[in-house]
């Protein structure tokens, strides 16, 4: 097989690691069961629905590829149109839930716990391939570091999952506890592409449509990754990884370039910052593979690629069910043949390794 050469999905995917699917998003009364009875009854009085709190609802259009809607029971929908048809060695569930939004810190670290426990019994009881991302709420760091403590015992979560536009830049010391608990257990940071709109979501303000939304995102990712690093994050924690998730692939190199260059003249500030920016972002930072923003020309792609200087950051991921690839094709054609096996699955092996374990 040459670079040029259009790659079969069925073939390269078997054993492969899916690093982002999303489950439906769970309904009041799907967490019903997994509150107590103090929960239940402010769920209820306060009629909250964490759904309703999505900047990207489910109702949208491009959220879901038409052959893949189907009545009856979502995981056996997953099992059909991605987890046997890819022969996946495990996929990693990720609940970008409403729950980031809350103003109420005491009530989205319940909302956490119950979707974490919903997750488990739904989903990761009834099919050994399944695995998670552990929902911890940041808007509470006590109570994440105890969700995570309570959750560790249990390897099928796999990472912690926050969103990409919280309250604070991640590198804020605020958050350190979480970050501290998340290395202790083997556990990556994953940023999930979304806002909790605690500010204008741009530089420059509030946008009118979601295109201006979808771009704005990679800033976010951005300034995430520019905080951890200058905040000196993977200084105090060496062995924390992050996964920008949904963020797209093209960003991470002109960030390097940018980052390195004014360290150069700005490190007198950051004087724990003793690596150029580039080397802690190819040794910490991962990127997903779905949405997959890289020019259609394959030697286009294939440079591309090599402006990561690294083989080893790049994870393989579908986003199902979002509308990304047509029929099974969930890798770009012209993908270098080189890259796949780190790509599909010995680069999420090193980045999770409770997939190990």
């Amino acid at each position: 097989m040459t670079v040029m050469q259009k790659i079969s999905a069925p073939v390269v995917t078997s054993g492969a690691i899916d690093c982002d699917v999303h489950p439906p998003l769970p309904r009041r009364n799907d967490l019903m069961p997994y509150l107590d009875d103090y929960w239940r009854e402010i769920a209820m009085s306060r009629d909250v629905d964490i759904l309703e709190l999505m900047s990207f609802p489910e109702r949208t259009a491009p959220y879901m590829r038409p052959d893949w809607k189907a009545a009856g029971d979502p995981l056996e929908a997953l099992q059909r149109n991605l987890l046997d048809p890819l022969d996946l060695r495990y996929a990693i569930l990720n609940v970008v839930s409403g729950a980031h939004a809350l103003y109420d810190p005491y009530l989205a670290a319940a909302i956490c716990r119950a979707t974490n426990d919903w997750l488990a019994e739904k989903w990761l009881d009834r099919d050994s391939r399944l695995r998670a991302s552990m929902l911890v709420s940041f808007q509470n760091v006590e109570a994440a570091v105890e969700e995570i403590e309570h959750r560790a015992g249990d390897k099928r979560f796999v990472q912690i999952l926050t969103i990409a536009m919280g309250e604070l830049p991640a590198g804020r010391r605020t958050f350190w506890p979480i970050y501290e608990a998340a290395e202790r257990h083997g556990l990556p940071l994953g940023m999930h592409a979304g806002s909790a709109f605690r500010h204008a979501p741009s530089h420059s303000g509030f946008h009118s449509f979601l295109i201006e939304d979808h771009i704005a995102q990679t800033q976010g990712f951005a300034t995430q990754v520019a905080s951890l690093i200058a905040e000196g994050v993977f200084v105090k924690y060496p062995k924390l990884k992050t996964v920008m998730i949904e963020s797209g692939v093209t960003w991470v190199p002109p960030l390097m370039w940018r980052m390195s260059k004014d360290w150069r003249g700005s490190r007198i500030e950051v004087p724990w910052v003793k690596e150029a920016p580039a080397d802690i972002i190819r040794s910490h930072v991962r990127v997903t593979s779905q949405p997959f923003d890289g020019p259609e020309d394959p030697a286009e792609l294939e440079k591309a690629l090599s402006h990561l200087v690294s083989d080893e950051m790049l994870l393989f991921s579908t986003d199902y069910p979002h509308w990304h690839f047509e029929g099974l094709n969930v890798l770009p054609d012209g993908f270098p043949e080189a890259l796949l096996e780190k790509v599909l699955r010995l680069n999420p092996l090193s980045t999770y390794p409770r997939l190990g374990g």
